[in-house]
Parts: structure tokens; C-alpha cells; sequence
């Protein structure tokens, strides 16, 4: 979508702008919860795969109904793009989504959501060695700035939590690169099928292959766990993971794709916050510092992208 045609959208829908900036707030918001919602799970003793799974099996229905939803009076999808699907599903929802899991295990909420924010220079990176993309000295500074930021408070964390850090560090950011392949080579099935029909059949692929790894890893026994561990995975399925990809979309229908994204700048602050009041993670002046790092960095480079 050009920068001409998303600025026209809340035009033509006649739709507040205070609207969609309130939606593109609280999915941010929404979203960045499912590191404090894992963290607090993780305290009943329920592993990685297991917890992921629960995650999946009850947001499955839901993926399901906008897969169904998104797709009427469509044409039927072919076998490229299924093809498209099962692998960005891969990329994009079943790595990135498990290896997240795995790095918060060692690592702070806070920092694995900074770590996570570096999705757009992993993105510039991945476009300048595949599609030889040009990249300004200016776009090098803003991502010299947010991995500075990234850096100082993974040395805080290190101070804090021991070297296991680096481990989750390396997870998450794997995490992070897995989704950015995802973006780099989404854009064609989005133009032929649609943001939401996309998010939906792939997401259904993450589903079924975080399942059917939980069948073929543990025996079934090890689905007995803790009844807040299901409440939380209620909880992680429903308003941090379906509930922001339909309020980031029916906010970009209003506010268009870029100020949308501007808006999610809030995702890493109240991940923060949270991990503060919520889980009782440190907070000092190193920490602030590099999320304001972070937060500039990322804003450069979008304000820069030119």
C-alpha cells in the first residue's frame, strides 16, 4: 500500500482517528502481555512445549474462524499458495513463536520484548543481502542506536540474572530473525490473499505443528498441569495473540499501515512496566536508558527509511 493510499484510508472509511490510534495502542499493549502472561506461567512448572501447546489448542478455533471468515467469496487458494503458507506458517508462527517461548526462560520480559523490537532492522538487513537493497548511512546510525540500546541492557541482565542470559538472548533473537523472514517473503501472498486470510491459514499451520510437536515430544501425562497454567494459556491465546492481530488490522483499515506501526512503539514501555509491577523485574537507570535507545533507533530508521 503506498503512503498516499494508507493516508487516504481514514478518510474514506469516515472513521476517528482517535479510534484507531486506540486500537493500534491496546494491540500493541495486548501483544507485548504474552511475555509477562509465559514468565508467570513458567512459575508452575510447566515446560516450554507443553506451554506453547495450550497456547495453540485454544487459539486453533479462532485462527480458524478468521481463516473461514476471511476467505468467503474468494477465489480457491492454489497449490503455490498453500505451498506459501505451510512455509511462512513455518517461519513465521511455529519457529518464532517457540523459540520466543524457549529464550523466556532466560531471560526478562523486558529485555526479550526490546530484543523482539529489532524486527525492522532485521528486515532492512535480510532485504540488503537478498534483494540487494540500498542502505543509507542514516539507516545505519538508527540501527547502530537500537542495538546499543539492546546491548547495555543485556549487560544490565547479565549483572542480574548470570550468563544463562546470553542463551535466551540468542533464542529470542532467532525468534526475531524467524519472523523477519516471515515479513520479507509475505508480501506477495498478502497482495494475492489478504493480510487476514494469510494470518489465519498460517497460523493454523503453527497451530497444528505446535500440537502435534507437544504428541510427538511428551507423552500425554505431561498435559496435566496446573489449572492457572490453562487460565493463563486462556488468557495468552485469546487477548495476546488473536485479539491484537484483529485490533492491528481494523486499526490500519482506519489509520493506515505507518502510523499504525509508529503506534506500537508502546509495545516494549509497557512490557516494561509490567514486568516491574507484575514480575518483579529490576529496574534500573541502565534499563531505561536502553529502551529509550531502543525506541529512537527504531524511530530513526522508520523516520529515515527513504
Amino acid at each position: 500500500m503506498s503512503s498516499s493510499a494508507s493516508s487516504s484510508v481514514p478518510a474514506q472509511a469516515g472513521q476517528p482517528l482517535a479510534g484507531g490510534l486506540i486500537l493500534a495502542l491496546l494491540g500493541s499493549v495486548a501483544f507485548s502481555g504474552k511475555a509477562i502472561i509465559v514468565k508467570l506461567a513458567y512459575r508452575y512448572g510447566v515446560d516450554a512445549i507443553t506451554l506453547i501447546m495450550y497456547r495453540m489448542l485454544f487459539a486453533l478455533p479462532l485462527f480458524a474462524l478468521i481463516a473461514w471468515w476471511s476467505g468467503r467469496g474468494k477465489a480457491p487458494m492454489s497449490r503455490r499458495d498453500w505451498a506459501g503458507i505451510v512455509g511462512l506458517g513455518i517461519s513465521g508462527y511455529y519457529l518464532a513463536s517457540f523459540l520466543d517461548f524457549l529464550g523466556l526462560q532466560y531471560i526478562s520480559a523486558s529485555l526479550e520484548r526490546l530484543i523482539l523490537y529489532l524486527n525492522p532492522t532485521l528486515v532492512l538487513g535480510l532485504s540488503l543481502l537478498l534483494f540487494r537493497k540500498k542502505v543509507s548511512w542514516r539507516q545505519l546510525v538508527a540501527i547502530g542506536v537500537s542495538y546499543s540500546g539492546v546491548l547495555l541492557v543485556f549487560g544490565q541482565e547479565i549483572d542480574f540474572q548470570g550468563p544463562h542470559v546470553v542463551l535466551g538472548g540468542v533464542l529470542v533473537f532467532a525468534s526475531a530473525l524467524s519472523y523477519a523472514i516471515y515479513l520479507v517473503y509475505s508480501g506477495e501472498l498478502v497482495q494475492r490473499l489478504g493480510s487476514l486470510r494469510l494470518v489465519g491459514w498460517a497460523s493454523l499451520v503453527a497451530c497444528v505443528l505446535c500440537i502435534g510437536q507437544f504428541l510427538l515430544m511428551r507423552p500425554l501425562s505431561a498435559a496435566l498441569v496446573a489449572p492457572e497454567v490453562i487460565w493463563l494459556s486462556v488468557l495468552n491465546a485469546t487477548v495476546c495473540t488473536v485479539a491484537p492481530v484483529l485490533m492491528m488490522m481494523l486499526a490500519i483499515e482506519r489509520i493506515g499501515a505507518t502510523m499504525a506501526a509508529q503506534s506500537g512503539m508502546i509495545g516494549p514501555l509497557s512490557t516494561l512496566i509490567l514486568g516491574v509491577f507484575i514480575l518483579g523485574e529490576p529496574f534500573t537507570p541502565g534499563i531505561a536508558v536502553g529502551t529509550v535507545l531502543v525506541l529512537a533507533g527504531i524511530w530513526l530508521l522508520a523516520r529515515w527509511k527513504n
